[in-house]
């Protein structure tokens, strides 16, 4: 685990505010992947991610509330009743594929840790979410207006989805 506190006086890198489309499975490889997009701008950031993170954020995206708490559910609590308040969720650095991201919580305290738990987590708090302009510049998509018919039919998508469907 990563934790490290925040220097207030170094130059932050640039980032955007992200909101989630949400998740599906990608054909034919049964991949769960997380789709999100720039707030101000059109910059579409698909990440692949685990069953279990694509459960628990479709989950939350439908307002499904499970008889016990999940990990994210968990997590969330213990900040709270901590009073460390998770602030942010920065998805900072693509390295061989792999997405890095930091959880800012409290005054100053950054915790790494991978987008999809960051993204389930964030969706829970209400926290924002942000990335890297690096980041949205290497693995971000534009999508071309006459493919924006596809991304309706990933939304409609989204609303016959059940999270039980991402279920190993």
């Amino acid at each position: 685990m990563t934790v490290r506190a925040e220097r207030h006086n170094h130059t932050e890198a640039a980032v955007r505010e992200l909101s989630v489309v949400g998740v599906r499975v990608e054909l034919p490889s049964n991949q769960p992947i997380v789709l999100l997009r720039e707030v101000e701008g059109d910059r579409y950031l698909p990440i692949w991610i685990g069953a279990v993170e694509a459960t628990a954020i479709a989950y939350e995206q439908q307002g499904v509330k499970p008889a016990r708490p999940l990990t994210h559910d968990l997590l969330r609590d213990i900040l709270a009743a901590l009073k460390a308040p998770l602030r942010a969720v920065e998805i900072t650095e693509l390295k061989e594929n792999v997405f890095y991201a930091d959880l800012l919580i409290g005054d100053g305290l950054r915790v790494s840790a991978r987008p999809s738990d960051s993204i389930a987590l964030a969706l829970r708090v209400g926290a924002p979410i942000r990335c890297s302009d690096q980041v949205l510049s290497e693995a971000g998509i534009v999508i071309p207006d006459e493919q924006e018919d596809e991304v309706e039919k990933f939304r409609e998508f989204l609303e016959q989805v059940r999270p039980e469907d991402f279920a190993g």
